[in-house]
């Protein structure tokens, strides 16, 4: 008996000896596959989606098994790996059905009424092209489409859309279920108007869209979009109508950014402007910026070409003049008369941020150059410092001013505004170190260039004029006078787009310098401007009354 028991003793123990041998072989295949996975992760460098999938299943096209698709998705999107990619299975008509999403873009809404459309089918209902059935009959959704290459199931999804998998099929339904984080139109603080609409863009595409097409209710109104960035696949718009728009100007356009070969543009239309417009070192802006829906279509009517960016809320207004920056929407809410006269105290007050500073320095410098009269100017009394360094630093101070107002919250904005203009400027004058009439001037000029209507041709106005106050400082009036003619060099060999940049100026049109230096009234402008060299230049008939009774007659 105890021989019996010790032999099986023994075999139970030579059983227990072999099964760990076999886990533990098992456990070794199981780690050496982890680590071959592993590897294989690591040495991946693909630079799309497209070479992804083909990186870990050899083809770009869609399993019928729902476990080969998973696999992918887990090694391409991170299923399993990132808690907002989604893949909720479930069996729908008797059918094994995958739902792929990102949790943070899905509506619930959209989502909730098409499975519960979906859980009432029976096996019977369903035909042996199951997702042919979903697609023609069973899915209570509008905007649905096929797709048959992974790469671009993986692409929708990421843009917000959920696919829909069906175990047996080499096809995935594309559902357009988006909902981004968005915030209401609200007015733009750069363009601020009296009169007019308080709407302005926002940050998502597709409500920018939505805010011109609302204003331009034209059927040649069109909206080309494509995706930029191999990384983040941003969503670019062309815009533009269609009988109206130079062609040869949406080709260039549309060549260009289908061009771009880059892994993003996380900074959106800025980036997208140094890509396809602005490639130098030139501070003076190719493109107008804008986030008002009412001056888009006013430029799109007029023959421009407007380039919408996912994740922006301004858009870019191409081609453009040096002159076309110097306008504001508030102008043309006003009367003739009135918008005229706006308009030239704006353009006074660039030519003052621009001139002003040097002006004044050259007549301290060069006392006899001072129209009689005008003795008073400069300073009375003698400073520690030199007038050239006073002007470097109250330009810098001002600077600084304003990149603290921006990083500062509301609540203190003001508070710092009367510390600079109290303790700094008036200290700084009563210890010796400022002459009052350079703070006053700076100030002067400081407001001409928040009076420019572009953000970006102040700046560039603003560096100009540190470059004439040099000049001034170092060959007086030939500092000055050269500096400008070289500045007028400048902008008119810059082109945008092959177009002058200080048209109509250079090359000279009389009537069209003429309604930029007026703002003449709305039936007087009959033709569109001859620079966007537009197909159909003709705004309005000859005789309006005379073409309405004509239309009415025909009717």
């Amino acid at each position: 008996m105890d021989e019996h028991n010790n032999q099986a003793g023994h075999e139970q123990e030579d059983s227990t000896t072999e099964d760990m041998m076999h886990k533990s072989a098992y456990e070794i295949q199981k780690e050496e596959e982890k680590r071959e996975y592993q590897k294989k992760k690591q040495n991946e460098m693909s630079d799309s989606i497209e070479e992804s999938v083909h990186y870990w299943q050899h083809n770009d096209d869609i399993s019928p098994r729902m476990s080969d698709n998973k696999n992918t998705l887990k090694q391409v999107l991170g299923l399993g790996e990132s808690f907002d990619v989604t893949l909720r299975e479930m069996v729908l008509g008797g059918k094994h059905v995958g739902l792929l999403m990102l949790s943070g873009f899905a509506k619930d809404e959209i989502l909730l009424e098409v499975l519960k459309r979906l859980t009432y089918l029976s096996p019977d209902q369903i035909s042996d092209h199951a997702l042919k059935s979903y697609f023609e009959c069973y899915i209570p959704h509008i905007q649905v489409e096929r797709v048959e290459k992974m790469s671009a199931v993986i692409s929708k999804v990421l843009t917000g859309m959920s696919a829909f998998f069906v175990e047996g099929d080499r096809s995935v339904l594309i559902m357009d279920t988006r909902s981004y984080p968005v915030r209401s139109p609200e007015e733009p603080s750069l363009e601020r108007v009296v009169r007019g609409s308080r709407d302005g863009f926002t940050e998502t595409l597709l409500t920018n869209v939505t805010l011109v097409r609302r204003r331009i209710r034209d059927p040649g109104l069109k909206f080309e979009i494509m995706q930029v960035g191999r990384r983040t696949q941003t969503d670019v718009c062309v815009v533009y109508i269609d009988d109206i728009v130079d062609k040869v100007q949406v080709d260039s356009v549309r060549e260009k950014i289908l061009c771009i070969d880059i892994d993003g543009i996380p900074a959106a239309d800025k980036q997208l402007e140094e890509a396809i417009i602005n490639k130098g070192w030139n501070p003076f802006p190719l493109v107008r910026y804008s986030e008002r829906p009412d001056v888009t279509a006013s430029h799109l009517l007029e023959g421009r070409v407007v380039i919408f960016v996912d994740t922006s809320p301004s858009v870019m207004i191409l081609p453009t003049t040096f002159f076309d920056l110097c306008e504001h929407a508030e102008e043309n809410r006003q009367t003739a008369l009135m918008g005229t006269y706006l308009r030239w105290v704006r353009f006074a007050g660039i030519l003052i941020s621009l001139f002003l500073l040097p002006l004044w320095m050259l007549m301290v410098i060069e006392a006899s150059l001072k129209p009689v009269g005008l003795d008073f100017i400069g300073p009375q009394e003698s400073v520690k410092l030199p007038i050239i360094i006073q002007f470097l630093l109250i330009e810098l101070g001002v600077d600084l001013l304003r990149m603290a107002a921006v990083h500062t919250p509301t609540p203190l904005a003001s508070a710092m505004g009367l510390i600079a203009a109290i303790l700094v400027g008036d200290i700084a004058v009563k210890t010796g170190y400022f002459v009052n009439e350079v703070v006053l001037y700076m100030a002067i000029a400081a407001i001409g260039m928040f009076a420019t209507p572009s953000y970006e041709l102040g700046l560039a106005n603003r560096l100009v004029r540190l470059l004439l106050l040099v000049a001034v400082a170092i060959f007086k009036v030939p500092g000055l006078v050269v500096g400008t003619t070289l500045l007028i060099v400048a902008l008119t060999i810059h082109r945008s787009y092959n177009s002058s940049y200080l048209w109509p100026f250079i090359p000279f049109n009389a009537k069209a310098f003429g309604n930029f230096l007026f703002r003449v009234p709305l039936l007087v402008s009959k033709k569109r401007p001859s620079f966007n060299k537009t197909r159909d230049n003709t705004k309005m008939s000859e005789d309006p009354d005379g073409e309405l009774r004509k239309s009415k007659k025909h009717k």
